[in-house]
């Protein structure tokens, strides 16, 4: 019984939080760099987070979020993998799409993509695109035999705006006029309403959160033509995929692994990132109070009123995603760099 006494002390103490890292965070602010202009869906998840992560962090620092866009947020991956102090106080959502860029070799690329830290993400989605109802392109097929492509919103190659068309031509043969250059998704949207572009490509969450989508679905101003996903979502079940497309269209096996390594983006979701010579410690605080704010009931109850999907994906997992996607057969790179336009 006295071993027992001597022991439980001890372990107390072992277990106990070690105070310089229970206090490297009181009274610090943390910014989280968002790869997107304001107002867009992936900053509208930034500035849910921030409102919520800091509760989960010893110490309670304030969370700032600071616009970066540019390039698809290869502005903020390249700043926060190089120039950004990895001192725990500085992390980022980028884009889940950036390894394209570094497995075509792209020169802009200036971070390594298994090399982040990667703490989670919010929600994974498969993508769709939106057409407007009053243009002559009313299914994908109508894409597929149209003589004069639709235009379509992007603000940088490997973005969703970008990619998704580009791998529709490669695979079932369609054929769009990809616009680039659109600083993030309001501008792109209102390059639509505005009809200078008649489609754009973006992941189905964001088709079902706010405004302006909400408007469009009910006086029928945009529709959807085909999804990503290996089943149909519930909410459409009249809406094709592009698995049952390939199939339809007899897509050839070199085609469907391009399809494979592009799609895999879906499952990076909304990442978000610390540098990669973060200390271990300060990332394991982070990394921790990320998944507890997936959890949050308070984060939960307003990501729900703000009608924002919750479907998180550990950092663990994107972790391992993030080492296994950026090794690809020689074959592979060359169709991405053709995806891409290299």
């Amino acid at each position: 019984m006295k071993t027992i006494l001597l022991v439980v002390p001890f372990l107390v103490f072992l277990l106990r939080p070690d105070p310089a890292q229970a206090n490297f965070y009181q009274g610090k602010t943390v910014t989280i760099i968002s790869g997107t202009t304001a107002g867009s869906a992936y900053d509208t998840y930034a500035r849910l987070i921030a409102q919520h992560l800091g509760k989960h962090v010893p110490g309670n620092p304030n969370f700032i979020v600071q616009n970066m866009p540019g390039g698809g947020s290869i502005v903020a991956a390249n700043f926060l993998h190089g120039v950004a102090k990895p001192d725990g106080l500085t992390i980022a959502s980028i884009n889940p799409a950036l390894y394209f860029n570094q497995l075509a070799g792209r020169k802009e690329v200036q971070f390594d993509w298994a090399k982040f830290n990667w703490l989670g993400s919010p929600d994974w989605s498969d993508h769709v695109i939106y057409m407007r109802t009053d243009t002559p392109y009313k299914t994908i097929h109508d894409v597929r035999t149209a003589s004069t492509p639709p235009k379509c919103t992007a603000t940088a190659t490997g973005t969703t705006g970008h990619y998704l068309p580009k791998l529709l031509e490669e695979t079932i043969g369609t054929k769009f006029n990809i616009i680039l250059g659109y600083p993030g998704g309001p501008e792109m949207d209102l390059a639509v309403e505005r009809n200078e572009a008649q489609c754009r490509a973006f992941t189905t969450t964001a088709w079902f959160s706010g405004e302006p989508y909400q408007s469009w679905r009910k006086n029928g101003f945009a529709r959807l033509l085909i999804q990503t996903g290996r089943k149909r979502d519930e909410r459409l079940p009249d809406l094709p995929t592009l698995y049952e497309l390939m199939d339809q269209y007899k897509t050839t096996g070199n085609d469907r692994r391009l399809a494979d390594v592009v799609l895999a983006s879906n499952i990076f979701g909304r990442p978000y990132v610390a540098p990669p010579a973060i200390p271990a410690d300060q990332f394991k605080i982070l990394r921790e109070a990320f998944a507890k704010t997936m959890s949050d009931r308070d984060f939960l109850a307003e990501a729900k009123r703000r009608n924002l999907e919750i479907k998180p994906k550990a950092g663990e997992e994107l972790e391992k995603l993030a080492k296994d996607i950026v090794v690809q057969p020689p074959a592979v790179i060359d169709r991405m760099k053709k995806l891409l336009g290299k």
